[in-house]
């Protein structure tokens, strides 16, 4: 179950978790730590149906107890949350997403710097493309030996967490009608 990224929003905004700011250029980044990362889990997993002074009090207790493998609301016996499944679930996931990150490269030199897959000049978005349109792995890794069932299937991954930013390459011919062969 993943949290939607208006949901994610709405937990930074109404400061439910704090993450770390940084600035690079004119764009200010929020830095999310692995507790944040955990508590969002949590928030996917129906802690957004808690109160909101609840919810800022479970962020809290997993910020200062990064380990536990419990918390308990203030309330009382009556509601202690599980962390132990939904650390496990981060740290899986965060390890697919390095894994994607280290198999695909960026290279200006290299088909204008779209990421390709590392030794190869295959585009990762172009995988994941095909596999959104309904092929299957099995059809792309025949269309494309170089690749491994490992890299199929962490191409959706990558592209959705390393989206392509700014505008689409300029393609002077694309307005101009074909111009006719010479005899």
């Amino acid at each position: 179950m993943r949290l939607p990224l208006k949901a994610v929003h709405k937990v930074l905004d109404s400061r439910l978790i704090r993450p770390q700011r940084s600035r690079q250029g004119n764009h200010i980044r929020r830095l999310l730590s692995a507790e944040h990362l955990v508590y969002l889990r949590l928030e996917a997993e129906g802690v957004r149906l808690l109160p909101v002074a609840t919810r800022r009090e479970v962020a809290r207790e997993i910020e200062s107890a990064p380990n536990a493998d419990f918390v308990a609301v203030s309330g009382g016996p009556a509601l202690v949350i599980q962390v132990k499944s939904a650390r496990k679930k981060v740290e899986r996931e965060l390890k697919r997403l390095h894994k994607a990150e280290s198999m695909a490269v960026s290279d200006p030199e290299i088909m204008g710097g779209t990421p390709v897959y590392r030794g190869t000049r295959i585009p990762v978005d172009l995988v994941a493309t095909m596999l959104t349109q309904g092929a299957s792995p099995e059809e792309i890794l025949r269309g494309y030996p170089a690749l491994n069932p490992e890299q199929v299937e962490l191409a959706p991954l990558y592209v959705a967490a390393f989206p392509r930013r700014g505008r689409p390459a300029r393609r002077p011919w694309a307005k101009q009608k074909p111009t006719p062969a010479a005899r």
